[in-house]
């Protein structure tokens, strides 16, 4: 034991000291693709939570996080180090850091081994640190990151001081509107040193809590400690069980959580807790809105493949588009890790017998296909051990092929052994559960009718590729002038790629790629065909480029509409003629290898030809999305059908040379198993797929409901499952903290405060699709108040998502803030934290309640302001109170109880409410949270059922008796009656009301 714990201690000396020579910083080359290089000083900084690098014209945001750091490895291993020339580094002396989504390098090289090794070690043992954390510490530890970036960041004269100018600043950058005189006040109270008029950073802590203070909480915990600064174990325990519908809740358990967030140690000492543990409390990761026990496997994992989605990625290698981007193994490893359990190879021949992995007819890189099966052997079964499918797209000889299928056998070894599993019923398709830690082949198999010493045979050569015709594919040149050509392309293309990127992540449809593919393509073709005259001109660069921003740029409506008329002729007539190409002739073909055909097994590739007919388990049909969304419109109940005996992979079209996305949930909601994405594309697209598999685990491996499954039902009907009990969500919109400025805002951090205001979409079956927001707060990104209720009815809920997003309102339109999306399933309910995905403190507050609906529509469930009133036990007529006397501008809001949707106006995509304007051409219910929470006191405040009583400001207030299913209401703050000194303990008796077992019952 003693020589063990020696050996710690030498082991943390010596990380101290990679932490000390990585704080003072090393100067090292910084390699660049196309650059010699440049030299710079990389340190760590103070608080050991990013790598920074001077000089640079990024300023601040020159730096990478640890937490987005992905791997570390030594000497030249990555596509920069095998750019520059072998003998250029010592490999001892270099060395790659892989971070972010993408998978960047930063590739770097130090001027002697032992520097380079130090900074191995150190950034391993940081990125080791914060693997082992649990939720809570990571939350902890990247509030006081931001903390301590925040004062920095503020600090403007570098003296470790903030004075009261710079508190000022600091304010505005985080959207906070308070007036000057309430800031100093508090500026004051935190100012408890020797040295007046400045802040340090301890004392900044104080401030910055005393401006946090949450008055929606606070009051929240006043409804359940009778009115006291604190929580009793006891109370607490009462607010769990009914708000937050939290089962098994023991005195220990309580006693535990007022341990861990409570900050005054005589609070602890009491046992009770004061507001700023309950702050803490409510905003760590145990009252996050996505379901805790779901980061972990929680569903049946011994039904047949065809019974799940799975996660699959689409032409894996590549980094960026289609037409320019460099192919990278390393993709392979980030996708694997991150869930992905279908990847995709595409084989062509290689030189000196060796096939590489690229993106057919286009300028994109190779890589050997042997550094990619090393690849994905190494990561395939890091993070999960269910099946991985690979599925390979062939093209390669005969010769090739062989040498692809000894390259599986060698380098994946067991993992390709089913015999096992073959033994047993073959009837239908295995279960993940069975295939743990193994990788099935999806490729082409020799047809059986084919004699077993047959070493080659014909079959289909039916791929992605065939989707561009021939004009438009890239082919081959060995001309001297294709290269120089192909570089003075990719320049300009790249910087055309990047105009057209969707500037809204939200609005898929900002932009028709079509017409870049063709402008790119043709001009490509073009001048790639001249390349062997000579060199591209500048005239025929700027002519193409002009042609491009033409078709990228066109702002007439009657000339995109003609374009567009244009393009939809020309696709529809190109259908029409490969159509009758396809009927006049004979289905290409290919030879096929017996080596790589044994080795498909359970996923043989079919050639689609667009039909459903029954086949054996194994057999597999691929579609593009065009194809696929043609049978998803004329024969959903079929595809449905299909995709409950087999596999069905959907691929994006090859039109969408930008890499981008199409909606994964159309193919979701027919059963599709394998939707492929883009992963390197990060968009809205993405954000569902990352939310449709975190239901599981984030294993890749998500069970589809039963209906899907067993049975028929036709998704597109009004009412696609009438006995199936239909879902009812209730959101309550409370608040919103510390919310940023658009990421794309012109004056950044110097733009003026926002307005916010949150827009909740359902994404799911076409019925269930819809979206609600809240009104506008005008000036206040820190601390907006909404208070208001949305409600939504769905008739699948298992596979609708929920996306809470926050906008910017603008006189002209909206700006992006940030998003969280969340499957149904994976919804807590009680009052929730939302955080936004990717920024650090920004979050919304909520509170969730779901309740089932049985039986046929009523204007119950379609008016969600007559559903809401009767909850509330309210007089439909009457309007409902906010927080009148309390916050400092009071909200306007009134019922309207008709029933008939009016149709948006094109001006409601442009302008957003206000505090008095109504959205959507309807009035909008607005709940106080005073009114929300009036079943902890109605009881004891009525005079009986059907009774009178006198309200806050004098008038009567009628009350209705109860109706049957109609009692339970949701519960919110009481805050008007709490200001009266009204309030009184929520009961624990058998007959508290419980939100979350809620049913409704409909006549």
């Amino acid at each position: 034991m003693a020589e063990l714990e020696v050996s710690r201690n030498l082991s943390l000396e010596k990380v101290e000291r990679c932490m000390s020579v990585m704080q003072s910083g090393t100067q090292m080359v910084k390699l660049k693709a196309g650059s010699k290089g440049l030299v710079r000083l990389f340190y760590l900084d103070e608080h050991r939570s990013c790598i920074r690098w001077k000089p640079s014209r990024k300023s601040e945001k020159a730096k990478i996080t640890i937490d987005s750091l992905y791997k570390v490895t030594e000497g030249r291993q990555s596509d920069i180090f095998h750019r520059h020339a072998e003998g250029s580094f010592d490999p001892a002396c270099c060395f790659t850091v892989y971070h972010g989504n993408h998978m960047e390098s930063l590739d770097l090289v130090t001027s002697n081994a032992e520097e380079a090794r130090t900074w191995v070690t150190g950034l391993r043992y940081l990125m080791a640190g914060i693997s082992d954390e649990d939720s809570l510490a990571k939350r902890q530890r990247t509030h006081d990151q931001w903390m301590k970036q925040t004062f920095e960041e503020a600090d403007k004269n570098g003296d470790g001081l903030l004075n009261i100018e710079e508190i000022y600043q600091l304010l505005h950058k985080l959207n906070v509107n308070l007036p000057r005189r309430k800031v100093k006040q508090m500026f004051q109270e935190a100012d408890t040193d020797d040295q007046q008029g400045t802040l340090t950073y301890e004392e900044f802590s104080v401030f910055y809590r005393m401006m946090s203070l949450r008055r929606d909480l606070f009051l929240l915990m006043m409804a359940y400690s009778d009115r006291k600064d604190h929580l009793t174990a006891e109370e607490l325990a009462n607010f769990l069980r009914s708000e937050q519908k939290m089962t098994n809740v023991t005195p220990e358990y309580c006693a535990d959580i007022i341990d861990k967030f409570e900050v005054s140690d005589e609070n602890k000492q009491k046992g009770v807790m004061g507001i700023e543990g309950f702050t803490s409390f409510m905003r760590s990761p145990t009252c996050d809105v996505f379901n805790p026990l779901h980061h972990e496997v929680n569903q049946d994992m011994e039904q047949p493949l065809c019974n799940y989605f799975i996660a699959s990625s689409h032409n894996t290698y590549l980094t960026g588009d289609q037409l320019l981007s460099h192919s990278k193994t390393d993709m392979y490893a980030w996708v694997l890790q991150s869930g992905c359990r279908c990847v995709e190879v595409d084989c062509w021949d290689g030189p000196d017998g060796e096939p590489v992995v690229q993106h057919g007819y286009t300028l994109t890189s190779k890589i050997t296909f042997k550094a990619v099966i090393e690849t994905i052997n190494k990561y395939a079964f890091i993070n999960n051990q269910y099946p991985v499918i690979l599925s390979i797209e062939n093209h390669c000889t005969i010769q090739q092929q062989k040498k692809i299928a000894q390259c599986l056998r060698e380098i994946l070894g067991d993992k390709l052994d089913l015999g096992d599993i073959l033994s047993r019923d073959c009837k239908t398709l295995p279960s993940p559960q069975s295939l743990q830690g193994k990788i099935l082949i999806k490729g082409k198999r020799l047809p059986a009718y084919l004699s077993a010493d047959i070493e080659e045979g014909d079959v289909s050569d039916d791929d992605s590729a065939d989707e561009i015709e021939d004009d438009f594919k890239l082919k081959s040149s060995n001309s001297n002038g294709h290269h120089q050509v192909e570089s003075q392309i990719r320049k300009k293309l790249d910087s055309l790629l990047k105009e057209s990127q969707i500037g809204d992540k939200e609005d898929s449809e900002s932009f028709s790629i079509r017409a870049l593919l063709r402008a790119t393509h043709q001009g490509l073709q073009k001048n790639l065909r001249q390349s062997s005259k000579g060199v591209l001109k500048k005239s025929q660069s700027r002519s193409l480029i002009s042609t491009l921003k033409q078709k990228r740029h066109s702002k007439s409506r009657l000339s995109c509409q003609s374009v567009e008329k244009e393009e939809d002729d020309q696709e529809s007539s190109a259908k029409e003629a490969v159509g009758q190409s396809r009927a006049g002739k004979k289905r290409k073909t290919m030879k096929l290898s017996r080596d790589l055909s044994n080795l498909v097994v359970f996923t043989n590739s079919v050639a689609s030809q667009e039909c459903l007919n029954e086949g054996t388990p194994g057999d597999v049909l691929s579609f593009s999305e065009t194809r696929a969304q043609s049978l998803v419109n004329h024969r959903a109940e079929d595809f449905l059908a299909f995709n409950q005996r087999q596999l069905s992979r959907i691929y994006p079209s090859a039109y969408r040379i930008d890499s981008s996305n199409f909606n994964p949930q159309f193919y979701w909601n027919v059963g599709c198993q394998l939707v492929a994405l883009n992963y390197q594309t990060e968009g809205r697209m993405m954000q569902l797929n990352r939310a449709k598999f975190m239901v599981n685990g984030g294993t890749g491996y998500v069970l589809k409901p039963p209906p899907m499954c067993k049975g028929s039902f036709n998704p597109f009907s009004d009412d696609p499952l009438p006995a199936y009990p239909k879902k009812q969500l209730i959101l309550k919109i409370i608040s919103g903290q510390q919310l940023p400025k658009p990421p794309d805002s012109m004056l950044g951090d110097r733009g003026e405060i926002i307005d916010p205001f949150v827009e909740v979409e359902i994404i799911g079956l076409p019925v269930d699709c819809c979206k609600e927001q809240t009104r506008v707060v005008d000036d206040n990104g820190f601390n907006p108040v909404w208070e208001e209720t949305l409600s939504f009815t769905l008739h699948m809920a298992e596979v609708a998502l929920v996306r809470f997003l926050v906008w910017d309102h603008d006189p002209i339109g909206r700006d992006f803030v940030g998003q969280r999306t969340v499957a149904f399933s994976s919804l807590m309910p009680g009052y929730r934290h939302v955080y936004l995905e990717g920024l650090t403190e920004a979050s919304i507050f909520v509170h969730v309640s779901v309740h089932d609906i049985y039986g046929k529509w009523s204007p119950l469930v379609l008016n969600p302001s007559f559903t809401i009133m009767h909850f509330l036990g309210s007089n439909k007529g009457n309007q409902l109170r906010g927080f009148r006397g309390f916050f400092s501008r009071s909200a306007k809001s009134s019922v309207d109880t008709r029933s008939t949707l009016r149709k948006r106006s094109i001006s409601d995509h442009f302008l957003r409410r206000t505090v008095s304007a109504p959205a959507k051409g309807r009035k909008k219910t607005k709940l106080a949270l005073a009114e929300s929470l009036a079943s902890i006191t109605d009881r004891k405040n009525s005079t009986g059922a059907g009774g009178e009583s006198v309200g806050k400001e004098g008038r009567v207030e009628r009350r209705h008796p109860s109706r049957a299913g109609l009692t339970h209401r949701p519960m919110s703050m009481p805050l008007d009656r709490l200001l009266q000194g009204q309030l009184s303990l929520c009961s624990t008796d058998k007959d508290q009301l419980d939100m979350g077992a809620d049913t409704v019952i409909e006549n």
